[in-house]
């Protein structure tokens, strides 16, 4: 075990990549090279703690009841499980807040002789058990994720299951950051994310990456926008004729590409989230940059009923039906590369993610 800004972590290094998970909420809170360390994951401006630390009373500056356990803790790449978005009113009386309980319970991480990292957990209100292997792949730029979700009730159930990706400074930096994916059909949050400070037409549908601008013309969502403030959520179904999804982001200046793929049979939806400088209250005090690519069975974050009676989006299903003591695995893998100009991912073969230059 090590720590990471304070928090109980376990790493895994291979010789070119670092990567630290957290105790707290299993969050994985570091990809990055051990020629060029620094962190594409987004590290939040305030103090970090642990999840099980947090209490109302001596920590009022977190926020809401709703989500102040998670953003006591959140950092990087958190889970959300078995919901993505608000707990309802009698969910947060029973305890719950913003996207489940995966984010904010303890995981046990334990190193394998292997050379794997086991990251498990169990959910006692979802009644749900999550495990994680994490393997750097020998030599190479690549960690591959294997999770696997068990529905430990007795009984057919909905569920949300997205991979909160959250990029952050110096990574992203405004105007210089580009992005690709292998988004198709897409569609702005339908409500005002932003506070009034959004530069999304609500509810607009589109073709990636032109998003309809709330008061005319169009925005380029590859880009990193240069605005001083905004805000904004879109949601993406993945190209359904690819049997494998992907984003990237890539950094001029930093001559570095990070990305993550995975199979869009597993997750068909990404959502984009934007967080300029335009949330006020504690925690957030106007101070954080961050650019979400949030992958996963969901297009929305939303309550679970919303995510029920929504039904099908551009004729895709928008949650995952998981029957009686089910089990599910999925695998995904993250990249970081050096890379001089953009590059496209061609595939990912399990050890290797295979790139050319330029868009795709």
């Amino acid at each position: 075990m090590t720590t990471f800004r304070g928090r109980r972590a376990a790493r895994l290094e291979n010789g070119r990549l670092r990567v630290t998970v957290l105790a707290g909420g299993g969050h994985i809170a570091e990809i990055s090279r051990l020629d060029q360390p620094v962190n594409p994951l987004w590290e939040p401006p305030w103090p970090s703690i642990e999840p099980g630390d947090y209490d109302p009373k001596r920590h009022p500056d977190y926020g809401a009841p709703a989500e102040a356990r998670l953003l006591a803790s959140i950092m990087g790449h958190n889970l959300c499980l078995d919901f993505f978005g608000p707990p309802s009113e009698n969910e947060i009386g029973g305890g719950l807040t913003a996207h489940g309980e995966a984010p904010v319970v303890d995981w046990e991480l334990v190193l394998q002789p292997d050379g794997r990292l086991r990251a498990s957990a169990e959910l006692p209100l979802s009644q749900i058990r999550v495990e994680r292997l994490l393997r750097l792949a020998p030599g190479a730029d690549v960690l591959v994720i294997t999770e696997t979700v068990h529905n430990l009730s007795s009984f057919d159930r909905p569920i949300g299951w997205t991979q909160h990706v959250t990029l952050g400074p110096p990574f992203v930096a405004p105007g210089r950051t580009t992005f690709q994916t292998t988004a198709q059909r897409s569609r702005v949050f339908e409500g005002d994310f932003g506070a009034g400070k959004g530069l999304q037409a609500s509810g607009a549908d589109f073709n990636w990456p032109h998003c309809p601008a709330r008061h005319g013309g169009f925005l380029d969502l590859r880009a990193t926008t240069t605005a001083p403030v905004s805000a904004g959520y879109t949601a993406h179904l993945m190209d359904p004729s690819r049997e494998q999804a992907w984003f990237t982001a890539f950094h001029p200046d930093l001559r570095l590409v990070f990305g993550y793929l995975w199979r869009r049979a597993d997750f068909p939806w990404l959502g984009i989230w934007e967080e300029n400088h335009s949330r006020e209250p504690a925690p957030w005090l106007g101070r954080t940059l961050t650019r979400g690519m949030e992958f996963g069975v969901s297009p929305m974050p939303e309550t679970r009923r919303q995510m029920v009676e929504r039904g099908p989006l551009f004729g895709a299903p928008t949650c995952l039906w998981m029957g009686a003591h089910d089990c599910l695995t999925v695998e995904y893998c993250a990249f970081l590369q050096r890379a001089e100009e953009p590059v496209t991912p061609v595939t990912w073969t399990g050890d290797e993610v295979i790139t050319r230059a330029g868009h795709d």
